[in-house]
């Protein structure tokens, strides 16, 4: 093993494809071997793995590094597929602030270019979800993002698109993958540097047009009462964080549009910034990132804070609830947004027929209850957006009768109309903001909101535990964790009785009283599920994109006053998160 990590660091060292500086990068750390044994090993022991939705990893050189060679690789993949599928045409390309995205973002453009398919770049940093909407913009055959969402800064990743707007979903992800995969030689890989590619006509920056376009959706599609917004916005007042990322200039402006004037962003954040220098992770989902938020909040009395991702597709909310910060979790936003739509559709007359939601298999059923009340239909998915918007393409192909009307997932990504086909922090912040003011003018915060739906539908309550386990050995003991659950041999577990058991990787489910099996109707994946007699469930799978292992548990509680709802609730998820950790530690 040694020797194979050395070798192939010293060909990465002398290929002269890579520039000078590149090569001596890998040099410097091999003059210094056996010191840099375990840093050559994690950047040597492997490709980088072109997953089903990209790639994702530290930047360096290196076979198992983000760098501006792997990226073109990845981009070439991706463009021989394109090619296959459409005989060429045209992609999309937008980055987030992490360090090199630009750059990164030109390579994959350059790659394009040299293939025939004209590529279009956002002329500034742009999220996520205005992306996707620019694949469809554009009627562009394919679209890459820059960006490794809320991970470290040593991180960047590339996310592929397909026509319509989502992530690459099968076939055509182990096409690309294979492709990538196949691509050994370097020098099989096309190529023009941007500015040639610019000058031949081969490529271009977007213009404004495609901005507009996007805003003028969440002002027509999104936003239920603009006139409730435009009259009384001023009333609500907002305090924002983009965590360094891209968010500040769409949420800032959408946010004007709709009538929000009291809208104050934290200016520690609000400038790009790769190293995120202000918080140990840019993840909304952590409170801790939105301290500063939360803190201005509270100071000046404000409603609500607002923060999104560096890439712009997530959205974390805290409520000043008299005084206090009440922290959602992203089944608590989705639920608040959910029920605002479909009560608004239903006061205004304006609920289509046959309204469908989708969310994926770990977010909260409380969904399927708030729904079905208004005469739609809940459809899971896999966890991730682009099974979402796959189904989503897959039902419109069949001209279905479904009318789409919101798509989410626990983790904080939700998708309130489908111009664009991936989670959008943009639209989510103006969505939520309007659900804000519509509840400030009946005299309610959302927490007071929130607890309405509980009354209205039973109180449902789920949590997230994530064990991280980085590199090599972090990789093996997330495997030998869901090896020992998908062979667990008692019946029960934290106390549970378990009557179900879900393995996504095979496709089984087992029934264990009735001790039958039925087929799951989803794609293959490497997820878990116990269900137990209480109704309760539990769900663990390894993360796609980051080196962590994640458990959901989800809770129904139906005894007793709200009040005594939620301490049971909270106790019950504390057991089984407690065995889970036992169980982790000896793995």
């Amino acid at each position: 093993m040694d020797q194979k990590i050395f070798e192939n660091a010293t060909i990465w060292g002398k290929n002269t494809y890579f520039s000078e500086a590149d090569r001596a990068e890998i040099s410097k750390l091999l003059s210094d071997w056996p010191n840099s044994k375990l840093e050559l090993t994690e950047r040597f022991y492997r490709d980088l793995e072109f997953g089903t939705g990209g790639l994702r990893a530290p930047m360096g050189m290196g076979q198992n590094r983000m760098n501006r060679y792997n990226v073109r690789r990845a981009t070439q993949a991706l463009a021989n597929v394109i090619t296959k599928y459409f005989g060429g045409g045209s992609a999309v390309l937008s980055y987030d602030s992490r360090n090199n995205s630009r750059e990164f973002a030109l390579e994959a453009a350059g790659v394009f270019a040299a293939n025939g398919i004209k590529a279009y770049v956002f002329r500034s940093l742009s999220p996520t979800p205005m992306l996707s909407f620019g694949v469809r913009h554009y009627k562009a055959q394919t679209g890459i993002m820059i960006t490794a969402s809320h991970n470290p800064p040593i991180y960047n990743g590339l996310k592929a698109y397909w026509n319509d707007g989502a992530q690459v979903v099968p076939p055509a992800d182990k096409e690309i993958i294979d492709a990538y995969n196949a691509l050994t030689d370097w020098n099989a890989i096309k190529y023009l540097p941007f500015e040639e590619a610019v000058a031949k006509g081969l490529a271009s920056w977007t213009d404004a047009e495609v901005d507009e376009a996007f805003y003028a959706v969440i002002e027509n599609k999104v936003i239920q009462d603009r006139d409730l917004c435009r009259k009384s916005g001023a009333e609500l007042s907002i305090v924002y964080t983009a965590l360094h990322g891209t968010g500040q200039v769409p949420c800032s402006e959408i946010t004007r549009r709709l009538g929000f004037t009291r809208f104050y962003s934290i200016p520690e954040q609000a400038k790009p910034n790769g190293n995120f220098p202000t918080v140990k992770s840019p993840n909304p989902e952590d409170p801790k990132a939105l301290a500063l938020a939360i803190d201005h909040m509270l100071r000046t009395n404000a409603d609500i804070v607002f923060g999104t991702d560096p890439d712009g597709d997530r959205m974390g909310v805290v409520v000043n609830d008299h005084g206090k910060p009440a922290i959602l979790n992203g089944n608590q936003i989705a639920a608040v947004m959910l029920y605002y739509i479909f009560s608004s559709k239903e006061r205004t007359k304006t609920l289509p027929k046959n309204p469908l939601v989708l969310k994926s298999i770990v977010t909260s059923p409380i969904q399927n209850a708030i729904v079905e009340h208004f005469g739609g239909e809940v459809k899971d998915t896999l966890t991730g957006f682009k099974w979402m918007a796959g189904l989503l393409r897959e039902l419109e192909d069949k001209k279905s009768p479904y009318n789409f009307v919101f798509a989410s997932e626990e983790s904080f990504g939700y998708m309130p109309h489908c111009e664009a086909r991936d989670k959008d922090g943009v639209s989510s912040v103006a969505l939520m903001a309007e659900a804000a003011l519509y509840y400030k003018t009946q005299g309610k915060t959302l927490v007071e909101a929130l607890d309405e739906i509980y009354a209205r539908f039973g109180f449902f309550f789920e949590s997230l535990l994530s064990q991280d386990y980085e590199g090599i050995e972090g990789s093996q003991k997330i495997g030998r964790i869901m090896n020992f659950f998908r062979n667990y041999p008692e019946t029960h577990f934290a106390g549970e009785e378990i009557i179900a058991k879900e393995d996504y990787e095979t496709s089984v489910a087992s029934d264990v009283r009735l001790k039958n099996n039925r087929a799951i109707p989803l794609p293959k994946s490497n997820v878990l599920s116990f269900t137990f007699a209480s109704g309760n469930k539990l769900f663990l799978r390894p993360s796609g994109t980051e080196p962590k292992i994640k458990f959901y548990t989800m809770v129904r509680e139906t005894d007793g006053d709200l009040a005594a709802k939620k301490i049971n609730a909270l106790k019950k998820v504390k057991v089984i998160e407690e065995k889970v950790k036992e169980f982790c530690e000896k793995a």
